[in-house]
């Protein structure tokens, strides 16, 4: 086999492969017997038909066919691992010539990851928030521990924001009531964001047994999307009365006899959630740093891949959360052409902190043993609050393995990058990760410890299912696709 590689442009090229007609053999001999088994010859039992008739019954052509259809994958993977090219996504294929008995010719046009240097990270400067927790933060910190022991009292008044209303709702188009878009008795609290747009406005200034009439779009239903007269009727206001912040809220709130003891553990926490944000800032901001020092043209179709995947995201949150996007661009403060260009700046920012992790990876050498995949998978599994057993079972099946290689080489080369940069504080402080980790654990220690049960036993990922199929070479994991993802 010969394979020749045009470079179209810095992030495409196109194979020409020559293959000799005795590498087709082992194809050709599979496409008989499979063509045999399909057809029904005089005389002859299914699959024991010979090749001189079934080139008669179904024509050489059709034979050639299923036999190059068959080795092209085979062949054009040899001719990726011959150039050494690091593919990205699927290649267009064309059959150029087919000379029976001689030659076989084909193209192949795929994305290719470009060819750079990471440039030197070594000292490269990082500043992160400042980890000082204000008393404004505690005070915030215990309104919302005092919002989940309110009480709700009925006020003979208007309805405004804040309040909580009984309400019922009913709907009509061209007059005719829409049964699966009204409800009675509806607690709902004026000014909640998301809700049917111009609910809020209608609720307010109205008083128990008092009703308006409001035009909507209805957000589910049979006719979810269709502008309907909606109804609101108020059966009574309640105002939300917070518990004073005091020893005996303590008591209630918590296992602390003061307030005050209440407000030092609120105050470790938040310092331990701002010790931990800054390790999470530090490598964003480490990667950011670095994207800045190194141009990389970048290929398209991996870009738009990128963004299809984050627009794919964001519906699902919003129709999770009954929002449409342009309620959601319209709380956002952005119109689509701002939000298209922030995704299409972000998809790129992924895609190439992603070249840079994985071309750091094969430069440093670095390689993923079973013991990282498993932690690995048991940390997603416990974010997804699944078992580990059985997310390990699903990379296994859905050919997942590779990926997951990729992500965990990625973060290995992010930390590498994490040891050497310069990490300071907004104040000026140098900050020492690995000492800013040994005092979060000690935290956690003496803090947390007693809160949650124990890891059970047995917790890591098998190998036999996750960590055998996860051992290949590195290269081959990181050609995958999904290996652009960030």
């Amino acid at each position: 086999m010969k394979t020749a590689v045009e470079e179209l442009t810095p992030t495409r090229v196109k194979l020409t492969i020559e293959v000799p007609f005795e590498e087709l053999k082992p194809s050709l001999d599979k496409a008989y017997k499979e063509l045999a088994r399909q057809v029904r010859l005089k005389g002859f039992r299914p699959g024991k038909a010979p090749a001189r008739l079934i080139d008669q019954y179904v024509g050489r052509g059709a034979v050639l066919q299923e036999a190059v259809n068959d080795a092209l994958p085979g062949l054009y993977g040899a001719a990726i691992e011959e150039k050494e090219l690091f593919v990205l996504g699927q290649p267009e294929v064309e059959v150029t010539k087919i000379d029976d008995g001689k030659e076989l010719e084909f193209t192949a046009e795929v994305d290719v990851r470009p060819s750079f240097e990471v440039p030197s990270y070594d000292g490269l400067p990082v500043t992160v928030d400042d980890a000082v927790v204000t008393d404004e933060e505690i005070a915030e910190t215990l309104d919302n521990l005092r919002e989940r022991f309110a009480t709700l009292t009925t006020v003979e008044r208007a309805a405004a924001e804040g309040d909580t209303a009984t309400i019922d709702l009913s709907a009509a188009i061209d007059g005719e009531d829409v049964e699966d878009a009204a409800t009675k008795g509806y607690s709902y609290e004026v000014g909640t964001e998301g809700s049917i747009e111009g609910l809020n406005e209608a609720i307010t200034g109205l008083s128990a047994g008092e009703s308006k009439t409001f035009t909507s779009t209805l957000v589910a239903g049979s006719r979810k999307d269709e502008q309907a007269e909606v109804t609101v009727t108020v059966q009574s206001v309640k105002v939300k009365e917070l518990p004073e912040a005091d020893d005996e809220f303590a008591q209630l709130a918590s296992e602390f006899d003061t307030i005050e003891e209440l407000k030092d553990d609120v105050r470790k926490r938040l310092e331990r959630q701002k010790k931990l944000n800054q390790i999470g800032q530090a490598r964003d901001k480490a990667l950011e740093a670095l994207l800045e020092k190194v141009e990389i043209p970048l290929p398209d179709g991996i870009v738009d891949s990128e963004k299809q995947r984050r627009n794919e995201q964001l519906d699902q949150q919003l129709a999770y959360a009954g929002l449409t996007r342009e309620a959601y661009l319209a709380d956002e403060e952005k119109t689509a052409e701002e939000f298209e260009a922030e995704l299409d700046e972000a998809a790129r920012k992924a895609v190439k902190g992603g070249f840079i992790l994985d071309q750091l990876a094969l430069d440093e050498e670095l390689g993923v043993e079973n013991e990282e995949l498993s932690e690995y998978v048991v940390t997603q599994a416990m974010q997804m609050n699944l078992p580990p057993q059985q997310l390990a079972q699903y990379l296994t099946e859905n050919n997942q393995i590779p990926a997951l290689v990729a992500e965990v080489l990625r973060s290995k080369a992010l930390n590498l990058i994490v040891e050497h940069v310069k990490i300071s504080d907004e104040s000026g402080n140098e900050l020492d990760l690995e000492e800013l980790r040994k005092e979060i654990n000690g935290e956690t220690v003496t803090a947390e410890a007693a809160e949650g049960p124990e890891a059970p036993e047995g917790g890591e990922v098998a190998e036999a299912e996750v960590v055998e199929e996860a051992a290949e070479p590195a290269e081959k994991a990181e050609s995958d696709e999904d290996a652009t993802k960030s």
